[in-house]
């Protein structure tokens, strides 16, 4: 049968818009492309000749080097014999392609160690590159804490700080007869400058002085206190710890933690965290102001400030972006908890979890990420029905790449949870990530246990590989997943192994 290619003015008036719009753009794109090439290669052109006869002349150098002479003539004839639709008119996106194709393919073969209830994605400079399982609902422990710093920064801004204030009644003759209040405003490294971090796993630093606080009290002349100290909270919900959380993750793990929050809800010469962080906090201020000769006759406790008492006292926070580092590095939980029902002081006024969460929802659908599969239900991570995808988690990622997200992760070899990982592997000082574990007590029940890494590769030819790798088992032994990083680890490192743009320029 033949078919009849002639088009007439029927078949243009049925074709689509689309096409027809398409038909019109091409000519002027080519010839819009063509005269910005015919520019730079007239350029190119004029500048060859000038070497040339510089070269031919002398030059400032001495005699004709031949050599030299023939390398500009030769660069010269490639550059006008080269077609004008070779791939060797642009060879830099030809090389980054060449690069995460063969990138591709070093990791692929790695696929076949993955169980089905785990993913991969990777990407470079911003653009996909592979990923295994990529859509799959998977359960992503600390490694949310990246989707919430990215959140965080973004809806509160890298300069956003929390206030922290004293208030008291009138002081007459040193004396303050009534309560005197500790209120809190959200910061979640308030500490007392003499309680001992130097044992924890990971100390806080970036932290904020409680000291400033009692320092307020002998600057405003009080000497004695005929009442008690009460940490006021109130600023967030009364939910120090979060429902649904494993066995043994609350009060160990995390929590308390409320909007006062001091020592990580401990105080000094006691053991273990305190029931409740507001009385705690009052505790430790209490024992400050003994220290500075403040008596205080009816001890410390828990409530909300009266509105007839005068703020004396203010201790401001180091900036939302020094606290966000501090949650990468240290995988801090409280804060992250924390920073997540401030995101619902900011956005509604209601300091709850489910407010943030409602933030963080919005804010990713903002950015166009795909949320089919993902699940949030807490800010650290803790929560064993917490699920991402792969997909998602890049494309946050991708997003972020150069902030203070990126800049604020771990170090493979060096510091906070990577400290001790990669320390044989050719990406030590080069790969910036955050971490995630959860087991799954007891190992034959879901949900599954999770061991994931997320976060950026230097490839030290200025291009950034985008990475998560999230493994979901029953059980994940330590040899499993350290052998996993290590193999993957040399797949980023062999990245780029293409011809590099020099290469595939005109010849």
């Amino acid at each position: 049968m033949r078919v009849d290619v002639v088009a007439s003015p029927l078949r243009y008036r049925r074709a689509p818009l689309f096409l027809l719009v398409g038909l019109a753009i091409v000519p002027a794109v080519g010839l819009l492309v063509g005269r910005q090439w015919l520019d730079a290669e007239a350029d190119r052109y004029d500048n060859s000749r000038a070497a040339v006869a510089e070269l031919e002349e002398g030059g400032s150098s001495g005699p004709v080097d031949s050599s030299a002479r023939s390398i500009a003539t030769a660069a010269q004839r490639a550059v006008l014999s080269t077609s004008l639709f070779d791939y060797r008119r642009m060879p830099e996106p030809v090389a980054d392609l060449a690069d995460a194709n063969r990138l591709a393919e070093n990791i692929k073969p790695l696929f076949g160690f993955l169980n089905p209830t785990s993913c991969f994605a990777v990407s470079a400079n911003g653009v996909d590159v592979t990923m295994y399982q990529g859509e799959l609902p998977v359960v992503p422990a600390s490694t949310l804490k990246l989707v919430l710093a990215a959140v965080a920064l973004e809806v509160l801004g890298s300069d956003y700080t929390f206030a922290t204030t004293v208030r008291i009644p009138p002081v007459v003759d040193g004396v303050v007869d009534g309560d005197v209040f500790l209120v809190g405003g959200g910061d979640p490294l308030l500490t007392a400058d003499d309680y001992s971090i130097e044992n924890d796993s990971f100390p806080a630093f970036n932290t904020t002085s409680l000291d400033v606080l009692a320092d307020a009290f002998v600057a405003n002349g009080v000497e004695r206190i005929n009442g008690r100290v009460i940490g006021d909270g109130s600023r967030y919900d009364d939910e120090f710890v979060v429902e649904g959380w494993g066995d043994g993750v609350a009060f160990n793990d995390a929590g308390p933690y409320d909007a006062l929050l001091v020592n990580d809800s401990r105080v000094r010469d006691r053991s273990g965290t305190q029931d409740d962080p507001n009385s705690a906090a009052a505790r430790e201020l209490a024992r400050l102001l003994s220290n500075r000769g403040v008596r205080v006759n009816n001890g410390w406790g828990s409530g909300q400030a009266s509105t007839l008492v005068t703020v004396i006292g203010t201790v401001t926070s180091a900036p939302l972006s020094d606290i966000v580092n501090e949650m990468l590095i240290n995988s801090d939980n409280n804060t992250a908890e924390m920073l997540l029902k401030e995101l619902g002081v900011a956005d509604s006024g209601q300091g709850t979890r489910a407010a943030g969460l409602g933030v963080i929802d919005r804010t990713l659908a903002e950015w166009g990420i795909h949320l089919d599969g993902v699940r949030l239900l807490d800010g650290s991570g803790l929560h064993p029905q917490n699920t991402v995808t792969c997909q998602a988690m890049l494309q946050v990622l991708q997003r972020v790449r150069g902030s203070a997200v990126a800049t604020g992760l771990p170090i493979a070899g060096d510091t906070g949870t990577l400290r001790s990982e990669f320390l044989t592997s050719p990406l030590v000082g080069k790969l910036f990530a955050k971490t995630g574990t959860l087991g799954n007590p007891p190992v034959d029940e879901p949900p599954l246990a999770s061991k994931a890494l997320a976060g950026y590769v230097d490839a030290g030819n200025g291009d950034t590989l985008e990475f998560v790798l999230i493994l979901n088992d029953n059980e994940i032994a330590d040899e499993t997943y350290a052998s996993l990083w290590q193999v993957f680890a040399e797949r980023f490192d062999s990245y780029p192994a293409g011809p590099d743009a020099a290469e595939l320029a005109p010849r």
